[in-house]
């Protein structure tokens, strides 16, 4: 039973493993778009760029948005999707910047 156990374990550890390994960015250089570009996007978010690098194929940018609030961003270079997003809340923080708008129906 405990072989059973330990080997179902080692088993998702190793498909989580494989699946994060994923998770990197794959277009091709000659598709991205240039770092001005980037940081002018991240801008237009209202997150003032402080650190942009690349790291597995995907540009990572740390920042601050309006309020303060620590951001980190995985964008992908060539759509400029936003992959990742990590944002640390000052105390007292209002969160509803981060949080789904209420969708409004006409049946109400």
């Amino acid at each position: 039973m405990n072989i059973l156990v330990l080997t179902a374990a080692v088993t998702a550890l190793t498909v989580s493993g494989l699946a994060h390994a994923d998770d990197d960015c794959r277009s091709p250089m000659s598709e991205w778009h240039p770092r001005e570009s980037v940081t002018a996007f991240v801008s237009e978010l209202g997150i003032t760029t402080e650190r942009l690098k690349v790291d597995d194929g995907c540009y990572e940018i740390h920042g601050r948005d309006v309020d303060g609030n620590r951001v980190e961003l995985e964008i992908e270079p060539a759509t400029l999707a936003v992959q990742k997003l990590e944002v640390s809340f000052q105390p007292n923080a209002d969160i509803s910047r981060y949080l789904p708008r209420k969708q409004v129906t006409g049946n109400q």
